[in-house]
């Protein structure tokens, strides 16, 4: 038996204005999330963005073509319920930052590492008021109190779409420094993500490719990519 999908029914998406920010409606009818809660969206720009995915939709419903909707509905219906649980567990990355655990061998690897992470580790001093030590190795070591308070107090800053968005530049690339330079435009999203693997990507070069892990890695590259999109359209 084949699974049964939802069919469009509607000829039209359109945003409208409404108390607390924008919605989406499919020939009137708003639009609801997962869990029935209303679907308002922070700014025109991101409601116009899931309307037109509603739009793009031919025959049936599909949602992995939906990346803008999906994201909103994990906002309203999971993170905006349980704000300060999401942003504890995001600044908990701060105390085992993937920026911070260096090999120790061989010498070309550690240096790579020092070039392109360490310039990371200071701009999250500058800017964000948090520095974070490098160690050798993979045990952990505890960061300093006060750079991680400092970092857990800007995350839990962020507002319900964008601590939506920030769970997957955080998740994905494993670093809260780099999610953090991502949100605030350090570098482009493209290269900030390119940051996340280098170990990646010096396995690689001296082992080749394994195609399974490279298809791992392009999908979450377009999820990365997308989580920046849906942070800049929340305001």
């Amino acid at each position: 038996m084949s699974e049964w999908k939802p069919k469009r029914f509607w000829k039209q998406a359109q945003v409208r204005e409404t108390e607390g920010g924008f919605s989406v409606a499919l020939d009137g009818r708003a639009v609801r999330t997962p869990a029935k809660a209303a679907l308002i969206l922070p700014t025109r720009t991101m409601a116009e963005m899931v309307a037109a995915e509603w739009d793009a939709q031919e025959t049936v419903i599909n949602p992995l073509n939906m990346p803008f909707t999906r994201s909103a509905n994990a906002a309203i219906d999971k993170v905006q319920t349980q704000h300060a649980e999401v942003a504890d567990m995001l600044a908990g990355y701060g105390d085992s930052d993937l920026l911070c655990y260096r090999a120790t061998y061989p010498e070309a690897l550690v240096q790579r590492q020092t070039e392109h992470w360490d310039p990371a580790l200071d701009w999250a001093e500058d800017a964000l008021g948090a520095r974070l030590i490098p160690v050798a190795g993979v045990m952990h070591r505890p960061q300093d109190p006060r750079a991680l308070e400092r970092l857990r107090a800007l995350t839990h800053e962020l507002d319900a779409f964008r601590l939506a968005a920030f769970h997957d530049l955080v998740g994905l690339s494993g670093s809260l420094v780099l999610g953090f330079a991502a949100a605030r435009d350090w570098r482009s999203a493209e290269d900030i993500w390119m940051l996340s693997r280098l170990d990646e990507m010096w396995q690689e070069e001296q082992w080749g490719r394994d195609e399974d892990a490279h298809a791992q890695a392009t999908r979450k590259r377009s999820e990365f990519l997308h989580a920046k999109r849906f942070f800049d359209a929340a305001g």
